[in-house]
C-alpha cells in the first residue's frame, strides 16, 4: 500500500520520522490484510495451476484440445499428460476454497482502501505525480537509481518518486482490478449472471491465461517491493507500517 504522508523537504522528513505518522491506520491494516490474502491467494493458485498447468484461448479448453502454452511442471491430474513419470498430490479441493475465501477478503479490503483513499485525497495528495516529474529526465534520473539499487535520500524516503507513483498507480487501478475481473469471469455463476463480464475476454479459458499473467506481474511487483524496503531501511519500514511511525532518520524510512 502507499504512503500516507508526503513530506517533501529534508527538513520536514526528519521532523516527520519522530512526531508525524508515516502511515494512517487504514492504511496499515489494508496493507497487512492484503499481504495475508495475497500470500494465500499465491498458495492456492499454484495448487490451482499445479491441477492443470496447460493454458488455452477462447470460450473452451481441455486436455483433448491444443493448448496456447503449457508450464513445465508435473501436474496433480493424471489425466493431465506432461511428460512426467508421477503426478503431485490433489490438493485442487481446499486450494480452490482457500483462493475463493482469500480473494473476497482482499476485494473486501481493496475497496475500504480505494473508498478512504477517496474521501481524505490519499491518491492526489500521494501517488499523483506532478508534470513536471513525467518528463524523460526526471524518469531517467530515478530509473538509473533503481538499477543502481540506490538508497533513497532524506527526503525521497518521505516521499514516492515518480516511478514508485506511477507503479502504485498501475498496480492499485489496473492489475488489480484486472485480476479480480477476470477471477470473476471464471466462475460459472457470475458467468451465467453477467455473460458480458466473460465475452469481454473472449470467453473463460481466456480470462484465465489473462488471469495468470497479471498473478505474475503482481509477484514481480511483490519481490521488487520486498527488495526496495530492505535497500531504503528494513527496520524503519517495517516499524512504520505497524506502528505507523517510523524510527530515527539515519536509517531511511
Amino acid at each position: 500500500m502507499a504512503d500516507s504522508v508526503w513530506i517533501p523537504s529534508r527538513a520536514s522528513a526528519v521532523l516527520a520520522g519522530t512526531n508525524t505518522p508515516r502511515h494512517t491506520a487504514i492504511v496499515r491494516v489494508t496493507h497487512w490484510i492484503t499481504t495475508l490474502c495475497f500470500f494465500a491467494l499465491l498458495v492456492s493458485g499454484i495448487e490451482i495451476v499445479i491441477s492443470h498447468p496447460r493454458f488455452y484461448w477462447g470460450e473452451t479448453g481441455s486436455v483433448l484440445t491444443p493448448s496456447l502454452f503449457e508450464l513445465p511442471i508435473p501436474a496433480s491430474r493424471s489425466s493431465v499428460h506432461t511428460g512426467y513419470g508421477f503426478v503431485w498430490p490433489d490438493q485442487n479441493g481446499w486450494s480452490r476454497y482457500l483462493h475463493f475465501q482469500a480473494a473476497w477478503i482482499a476485494v473486501l479490503t481493496g475497496l475500504l482502501y480505494a473508498v478512504s483513499g477517496l474521501f481524505t485525497r490519499h491518491f492526489r495528495k500521494n501517488l499523483l505525480p506532478a508534470g513536471a516529474d513525467l518528463s524523460w529526465r526526471a524518469l531517467s534520473s530515478v530509473i538509473a537509481n533503481h538499477l543502481r539499487f540506490k538508497s533513497p535520500g532524506e527526503a525521497e524516503a518521505w516521499s514516492y518518486n515518480v516511478l514508485q507513483r506511477l507503479t502504485y498507480l498501475l498496480v492499485i487501478f489496473v492489475l488489480f482490478p484486472l485480476v479480480i475481473w477476470t477471477g470473476l469471469a471464471m466462475s460459472p455463476a457470475i458467468a451465467s449472471a453477467f455473460p458480458a463480464v466473460v465475452t469481454v475476454f473472449g470467453g473463460q479459458q481466456s480470462a484465465r491465461t489473462i488471469h495468470f499473467f497479471v498473478s505474475v506481474f503482481l509477484l514481480l511487483f511483490l519481490l521488487v517491493h520486498i527488495v526496495m524496503v530492505c535497500l531504503a531501511g528494513f527496520r524503519n519500514r517495517m516499524r512504520a507500517m505497524i506502528t505507523g511511525r517510523a524510527g530515527a532518520h539515519k536509517e531511511h524510512a
